[in-house]
């Protein structure tokens, strides 16, 4: 293990409106300095293109004699990490996925550790352009991420590394879905002063009632015959999959950003997917819905009690709970006019969500199979 012991640790950083975009402190320069001596790579230039100042992370564009690499530095915990890149591993060497290949160090290993975190250096795939925000372009990821999921099958983590799943906790989410809008509803009231306070106190128990309604379904589903099949046998979820995290490549789509990885039903993922095209049309459109299902299942197929599961997931108040959650961290800078507005638009999208739900229900009990 290449361990670079010595170091302070690295902690999350406060940035302002004062610093450049991706600040990033001088210590973790230092340090990427020092990893970057680990790999057979002359580096031309290093430029930060991302953070994640609130947990420790950053990514780094190199230009180097090899041609361009990133370099990345994980905000997760090192074992939690030692997950996600013994994945990006198996999925290149044994599936030949389109996802970039990670360099390995002198001493022929995957990553470096320093300042208590992993850190790695990957080939940067050129060119890669966003597929259109159109029907065609959603399409398109869907089937790549059909096609990650199908892959990932089969991945068991190297030693040392902690298994980073949520197959068995669909239960629990759900719960949490529903118990934190009691507090959603605790802090309007308790806040009733402020603008959106009215409006989440009249749409709380609405949306509840649905957690709930989602939750007795999925209790009474197939989703606990389906898990025992095992993390192994379903594969990996990418977790933060969308426009950015898919793209096109000269060669197909290419999937980046790997580092959240997780055993899980694969339609999770599509859900997501899912939901948040629909929250961006602002309006729910059975067409688009329907396509999207289709060309995830011409690369993943999906059998009949794996697309209840997924009309289950649709059901679930997705877009309130994702929206509405951070209330609780700050709930007078939270309830402002601008999250009444929000609620507005999530509850008027909502509203065209049932029907199409309704249409698509038995789409694959009709036609089996697609």
């Amino acid at each position: 293990m290449s361990n670079r012991r010595g170091y302070m640790l690295i902690e999350p950083w406060i940035v302002d409106e004062t610093m450049p975009e991706f600040f990033v402190p001088d210590y973790i320069e230092q340090m990427a300095e020092d990893v970057l001596r680990h790999y057979d790579l002359s580096v031309q230039s290093r430029q930060v293109v991302t953070t994640k100042p609130d947990k420790g992370g950053a990514i780094w564009k190199l230009e180097t004699n090899k041609g361009p690499k990133s370099l990345k530095l994980l905000h997760r915990r090192p074992t939690r990490s030692l997950f996600s890149l013994g994945a990006q591993r198996y999925l290149v060497d044994v599936q030949k996925a389109n996802v970039p290949p990670i360099v390995q160090t002198t001493d022929g290993m995957d990553y470096v550790e320093a300042g208590g975190k992993l850190w790695f250096v990957a080939e940067w795939i050129e060119p890669l352009f966003p597929v259109t925000k159109d029907l065609e372009g959603a399409k398109q990821l869907c089937y790549a991420l059909g096609e990650f999921h199908r892959l990932s099958k089969g991945y068991v983590p190297p030693k040392g590394a902690e298994i980073a799943s949520r197959l068995y906790k669909w239960p629990k989410t759900y719960e949490k879905t529903i118990n934190k809008m009691d507090w959603f509803r605790q802090l309007a009231k308790a806040y009733k002063e402020m603008p959106a306070s009215a409006m989440l106190l009249e749409v709380v128990d609405h949306f509840q009632a649905q957690a709930r309604e989602s939750f007795a379904r999925l209790q009474q589903s197939s989703y606990h015959q389906l898990v025992e099949r095992g993390n192994s046998e379903w594969g990996l979820v990418h977790q933060d999959y969308g426009w950015s995290n898919g793209q096109m490549g000269a060669n197909g789509m290419w999937i980046i950003d790997l580092d959240g990885v997780a055993y899980d039903l694969p339609i999770r993922d599509l859900r997501k997917l899912i939901s948040g095209t629909m929250a961006d049309l602002y309006r729910w459109d059975v067409h688009w819905v329907r396509e999207m299902i289709r060309a995830y299942h011409e690369a993943n197929p999906i059998d009949a009690s794996l697309y209840d599961v997924l009309m289950i997931d649709l059901s679930l108040p997705n877009e309130f709970y994702k929206n509405l959650k951070e209330v609780v961290y700050d709930p007078e800078l939270f309830l402002n006019e601008q999250t009444m507005q929000l609620i507005e638009t999530i509850v008027a999208t909502d509203a065209t969500k049932w029907p199409v739900l309704a249409e698509i229900e038995n789409d694959w009990k009709e036609n089996g199979n697609r």
